[in-house]
């Protein structure tokens, strides 16, 4: 795929401001669109959009196909009718810089079942057709996934390893019998999706009409507790019980110095391949309705994985394990054509990585932030070493902010030594000193995460990798949002021409 030169912005939906305990899909939302068409960015990066459950991990979902019911814009749906403004009486003051999942969850969800009894009582017959029609034509991973969702509530959120037998292990007649009681609930959670489906796509319209083009995250793996799990067991490697019998993770790296215990269970490849990977057909596109390119998580994992005993506490024991990846792109390009895939290449990367990214010719990773400290020059991070075919970010979701990471041990006296000789002067805006060189690179994509337009510091962080409890709950608040950089992005941008129509300026520095 040929990507043109062009920038933009990572900021997952749910740290854009917003009065209901976390940014969703609504008037913040195109608000974040015209700031990026304001600044000629062409680019929208954000995490895997599923359903988060225990940790709110978007890398850990319920479903690889469905959407984040808690994307969902409530204001919409007062203007549909099935909310009315008695419904927010009871509005909590949910915290502006953060999301509060413990106390976001349950109230947003009390809410959606408000508004799916406002539908089941004032819906339109047109209104009616279409949430049927949808229904119907989604119904290959919809109909597992409402009626997991409602066993699972029924079992008081429990993982499906710890429902009754014939239901953890979907004997006909216990799932027959299941559909039947949970009906109600099997609707209501497919209202839900038809909602966040149906909200989304308007988002995307309005995007791409303002030539804005949508980056998604493809986590390599599942989640055991998932409906894709639960429904397609043959594909893992699970024991009678369905337990998994090795996870996934990473062995010891920049990030841990005990590597990454993921514990999502591990594909039986030899049974993906035996069905044409018609799984992973399925999935790819399924997410290439929802955006316009995909990055793929971790994507060492096609060539080789990291497999750990599931019952192993750290991920130092594992092994690498060969993976089909060159049989499934093959696969993908037979079916597809040339897909929009970024290959997330980051880590102990061996040769057969690289000639399986370069031989589908999919454009990789490089982060700023792990470039400096060897001055002979060879690190394939710092910018002189890009070949065009790539997507620069100044840092990951994964990573410190800038400034948190330039104020932290991390950079050290010799990182900030290398960075100004780098660069030619003394370092005053580290983050714009990131941005420039990200944007002034020859990576045709350059992305930067929000926090580092700002200039925020490690609270802004969005997480911590190996570490539990704290992620993913940064948000923008209505103020740091107005104090975004138009007019510097914007000059910067044109000036490095990453939106070719636009007309080149140079950049003012003294500007914040």
């Amino acid at each position: 795929m040929d990507f043109s030169r062009s920038s933009g912005v990572l900021l997952h939906p749910t740290s854009l401001p917003g009065r209901y305990g976390l940014g969703d899909l609504g008037e913040w939302a195109y608000r974040f669109v015209d700031f990026l068409v304001e600044t000629d960015q062409t680019l929208w990066q954000m995490l895997p959009l599923g359903p988060t459950s225990y940790g709110d991990s978007p890398y850990q979902a319920l479903s690889t196909f469905a959407g984040n019911p808690l994307l969902i814009n409530p204001d919409r749906l007062v203007g549909l009718g099935w909310l009315t403004p008695q419904d927010f009486a009871d509005l909590p003051p949910f915290p502006r810089h953060a999301v509060d999942y413990g106390w976001v969850i349950p109230w947003r969800f009390a809410l959606l079942d408000k508004a799916y009894a406002g539908f089941s009582a004032r819906a339109t017959p047109d209104q009616r057709a279409a949430f049927a029609a949808w229904s119907q034509e989604s119904a290959d991973w919809l109909d597992d996934f409402a009626l997991f969702v409602a066993i699972k509530e029924a079992n008081d959120g429990h993982e499906w390893t710890k429902w009754a037998k014939g239901l953890a292990l979907r004997e006909p007649t216990a799932i027959a019998a299941a559909r039947t009681t949970h009906a109600a609930a099997i609707e209501r959670q497919k209202f839900r999706q038809w909602v966040f489906h149906t909200q989304w796509f308007e988002l995307k319209a309005y995007a791409n009409s303002k030539g804005v083009r949508l980056i998604g995250d493809i986590p390599i793996f599942v989640a055991h507790d998932s409906s894709d799990v639960w429904s397609a067991r043959d594909l893992f490697y699970l024991d009678a019980d369905g337990m998994p019998t090795v996870v996934a993770g990473v062995p010891p790296d920049y990030f841990s110095a005990t590597g990454q215990l993921w514990g999502n269970p591990l594909y039986r490849w030899d049974a993906m391949q035996a069905t044409g990977f018609n799984w992973w057909i399925k999935r790819v596109r399924s997410v290439l309705k929802l955006v316009d390119i995909v990055r793929i998580d971790h994507f060492r994992g096609f060539c080789q994985y990291w497999e750990i005993p599931a019952q192993d506490e750290t991920a130092v024991g594992g092994e690498w394990v060969d993976a089909p990846g060159q049989a499934l792109f093959e696969t993908f390009q037979s079916v597809f054509g040339d897909i929009p895939v970024i290959a997330e290449d980051l880590g102990e990367i061996t040769p057969d990585v690289y000639a399986l990214r370069d031989g589908f010719n999919l454009p990789g990773m490089k982060v700023l932030q792990f470039a400096w400290g060897d001055t002979r020059g060879v690190n394939v991070f710092l910018p002189h070493n890009y070949i065009p075919n790539c997507i620069v970010y100044t840092g990951t979701h994964d990573n410190n902010t800038t400034v948190g990471w330039w104020n932290s041990s991390e950079a050290n006296d010799a990182i900030k030594v290398h960075i100004g000789a780098y660069v030619g002067h003394w370092i005053n805006e580290i983050n714009w000193e990131m941005i420039r060189l990200a944007l002034g690179s020859v990576a045709r994509m350059a992305v930067i995460p929000a926090q580092d337009l700002l200039g925020l510091g490690a609270d802004a962080r969005m997480n911590i990798p190996s570490v539990q409890g704290g992620n993913w709950a940064w948000r923008l608040t209505e103020e740091q949002f107005s104090s975004l950089p138009r007019q510097r992005l914007r000059d910067m941008t044109r000036f490095f021409a990453r939106n070719p129509g636009a007309v080149a300026a140079a950049p003012d520095h003294s500007r914040k």
